[in-house]
């Protein structure tokens, strides 16, 4: 399984017609394929980082059917709509991921995605993308499972963790940075931001054994985005 992932440069003026675009054509187009399915439609919550930044994720069953999807979109029935869209986005960069070994999202049942672009309640979640030291990249996709994984799982059990792993991948062979690995998260205690944003961590998540602090033999380096589901995303 693959996840295309896409960073999209919006149009502040054009926005609306820009998501329009992605639940109008994008969503329907990918139902006629057995292949491909739209997962996510988020967009990087405002006073959080980049203005008018979107992210899609893809989900692609394997390298045939993300050919497929390479063709339509470079000289087949979505050519057009692609042009179109680069009218309504100032850039775009992408990646293919595929999940870790722990991962608790390995496989889609394609046809059980949604596709019909029903409304609900949006959602929030929290990118993590990880930069590992030179030489530790396999020590950290171990490592983020058996550690970070693990104890976040036994605080979501106790009822006292912000947020929930629902994925992690890597980026796939020769499509990205080699050393990158994304943790997907969705924020299940939406009122405990605040104290994530406005306290400093507190010393008993820092002391020796948890994983904010072993990490740091593993990376110091990562970036997270808090970014909201689209009211008719398919997953949310």
């Amino acid at each position: 399984m693959l996840f295309l992932h896409e960073i999209h440069e919006v149009v502040g003026a054009r926005a609306e017609a820009f998501e329009e675009a992605f639940r109008k054509t994008w969503l329907p187009a990918l139902a006629r394929d057995q292949g491909a399915r739209l997962l996510y439609f988020l967009h990087h919550a405002h006073g959080s980082g980049p203005s008018y930044q979107v992210v899609t994720i893809t989900a692609i069953r394997d390298g045939v059917a993300w050919q497929r999807l390479a063709d339509r979109v470079a000289s087949g029935d979505l050519a057009g709509w692609a042009q179109d869209l680069d009218e309504l986005r100032h850039d775009v960069s992408a990646k293919l991921l595929v999940p870790l070994p722990w991962s608790p999202l390995r496989e889609v049942d394609l046809a059980a995605v949604p596709v019909g672009g029903e409304e609900h309640e949006p959602s929030i979640y929290m990118e993590d993308t990880v930069w590992p030291f030179e030489g530790q990249l396999e020590e950290y996709v171990r490592r983020s499972g058996t550690h970070y994984a693990a104890e976040m799982a036994r605080a979501g059990e106790a009822g006292r963790s912000l947020l929930r792993i629902e994925a992690g991948f890597r980026t796939a062979f020769g499509s990205h940075r080699r050393r990158e690995i994304v943790l997907w998260q969705k924020i299940v205690q939406p009122g405990s931001l605040k104290a994530l944003l406005t306290r400093e961590v507190p010393p008993e998540y820092k002391r020796p054994g948890t994983w904010m602090h072993d990490a740091l033999e593993l990376r110091d380096r990562w970036q997270s985005k808090l970014l909201r589901t689209a009211r008719w995303s398919p997953w949310h």
